[in-house]
Parts: structure tokens; sequence; C-alpha cells
């Protein structure tokens, strides 16, 4: 039946809709049949109806059914369903500590941070560390540097280069072995990936004096180096002693150099090794050129090559 019954007039000239206490009969015919489709507008429960036109009834059953429906609604997002992505994500997220997670930030960063530096240290820089004084000024016991892996190839070799090569020939005394400690495979491991410089010893450090082809004597009237035969200001040398004289005088073969320390009185570099392989380097062996000084932090800064000091050399004969 209708939920309101005909209006009467109210005495004293008011017309207010009456409400009875019955039930809201089903969307069927009240004689029990199917349905009604054709049941009128004005019977139904819509959101359209007037709010002057709704009653109490109609209010606390509205509220009824809102709390019923939020109940049933599953957690989450509004937009999510019990079984989407997000919603199963979100209460993964619910079920897991903070620290569960800042430990897993940290993983992940750890972990990138260690595949760059395996990438850098394997294609474009490696960190080496100084042990002798062969090098002095230039390059000081227990400095850290950083080699450049893109020369030789594919950038090409200069003269004045600082250049870190393996002992191939022989110029280093075998190394001790070391004592293996709980944690030895921890260094290890990190100077692999790139993260501590290689202080194994096998590798020496040197300037590039002639490339293949050049012409290398030592020395002339004024005790200076010459190369192709013009005479050489080398203002990287250590200033606090004067060179002691060692008469070499070789032609560099191709696909070697000639290296010399920058420390000439306390570096055993070509001019000590002259009867293995020549005393040449094979440039096969060099890992790279050395770029920067990255330790100590007092003694941070690029190398030079010195190029002002090889501008009037001429090209070898035959070039």
């Amino acid at each position: 039946m209708p939920e309101t019954e005909p209006r009467t007039p109210d005495p004293q000239g008011q017309d207010l809709p009456r409400v009875t206490s019955s039930a809201i009969p089903d969307e069927q015919d009240p004689s029990g049949g199917a349905p009604r489709a054709d049941r009128p507008d004005s019977d139904r429960l819509d959101s359209d109806r007037p709010d002057s036109d709704r009653s109490d009834s109609d209010s606390a059953v509205a509220d009824g059914a809102a709390v019923a429906a939020h109940e049933e609604r599953p957690a989450g997002p509004a937009h999510a369903g019990k079984s989407s992505r997000r919603a199963k994500r979100a209460k993964a997220r619910e079920g897991r500590s903070p620290l569960f997670l800042w430990l897993k930030e940290v993983a992940t960063v750890v972990v990138v941070a260690v595949v760059l530096s395996f990438l850098i240290k394997t294609f474009l820089f490696r960190a080496f560390y100084i042990p002798s004084e062969s090098m002095v000024n230039t390059l000081d016991v227990n400095d850290r540097i950083f080699v450049n892996l893109l020369v030789p190839q594919p950038i090409a070799l200069q003269r004045g280069d600082v250049v870190v090569f393996r002992d191939s020939q022989g110029w280093l005394a075998p190394a001790a072995p070391k004592t293996k400690g709980p944690f030895t495979w921890v260094q290890d491991g990190l100077t692999f990936v790139g993260l501590l410089p290689d202080n194994s010893e096998q590798h020496l450090v040197k300037r590039v004096i002639g490339l293949p082809g050049d012409h290398v004597v030592c020395c002339d009237a004024g005790g200076q180096l010459t190369l192709n035969g013009a005479p050489l200001d080398e203002k990287y040398i250590n200033p606090a002693e004067i060179p002691q004289v060692r008469d070499f005088d070789v032609v560099v073969p191709a696909g070697k150099v000639w290296v010399m320390g920058d420390n000439r009185n306390h570096s055993a570099d070509s001019r000590a090794h002259m009867d293995t392989n020549g005393g040449f380097v094979n440039e096969s062996d060099i890992e790279g050129q050395a770029a920067v000084i990255a330790w100590p932090l007092n003694r941070i800064s690029a190398l030079d090559n010195y190029p002002g000091v090889f501008r009037s050399v001429p090209a070898p004969a035959g070039k």
C-alpha cells in the first residue's frame, strides 16, 4: 500500500502530510503478484523526492541501509575491490613493520651503489694505492688515485701522461702471501667492486716519456734528456735532488712506451730494466692514465701531463 494516506486539509489551513507505521512494501502489486513495472514515481524511495515529503521512517531506513553498506564495504581504497592488486599491496604494507621497510630501502641503496661502483671500476675509473716514493713530488706514499681506464684505448696515450701498468716483466719482487683474516674476504670483495683501491702492489706508476718511434737519449751537454733531438725542460722532476746522469740511447718500438719516475734518483724505471724487454713497457699492460689524487683530502687534485714540456718535440723520424 502507499506510504502516505490521502491528505485532508488542516483545520488551520495548512496541508501537512500524514504518515503511517506500516511496513514499506516490496516493488510488487499489493495483491501479492509480480513486481509492478509501472509503479508511479511518487511511490518510490528515490533521492529526487523533496525533503518535505520524506517521513521519519524514510530517514531511519536510509540510515540503516547506509550502515549496512559501510560494514560490508572492503577495507582499502574506495575504488579497490578485495581482489584488486592495489588492495592486496595496501594490506601487505599494513602488516609490515617500519623497521622492515627501512631495512628494505637501505638494502636497495646499497645494491645500487655496489652495481654502479662495479660498472665504473670496470669501464671508467679504478682506484689505486701508491706504495713507493718513485713519483715524489707528483705522488706521495699512501696517496689514493683514480685511473682513467679509457686510456690508452679508445683515448690515445700522450707524452707526459702518468700511467699505471701491470708488472708483466718482473720489475717487482714477488708479493709475499698475505695473512688471511676473518674479514679478508670483505676487503677483497670491496676491492673487486671498486669501493677500495687496489693495494696488491703488483702494479707500477710512472710517467710516459717516449711513445712508439720516439728517440730518447740521456743526456746532452747540459744534462738534459732529449726527445727526437729536442731537450726537455722537465718541470715535474722532484726539485729536492739533482737527477743523477744514467746514459742510455733508445728508440721506442711499436706497441711499447718508455717510462720514468719523477723522483729520478729513487725510481727503478725503464732505465733500470733495460735487460728485460729493453726497459720498455707494453701498451697492453697499461691499465690507464692516473687522472686524480682522491685521498688524502688535503691533496685532492687533478694530475698534469705537462703538455708545454713536450710542445717543441718534433715528430719521430719517418713519421
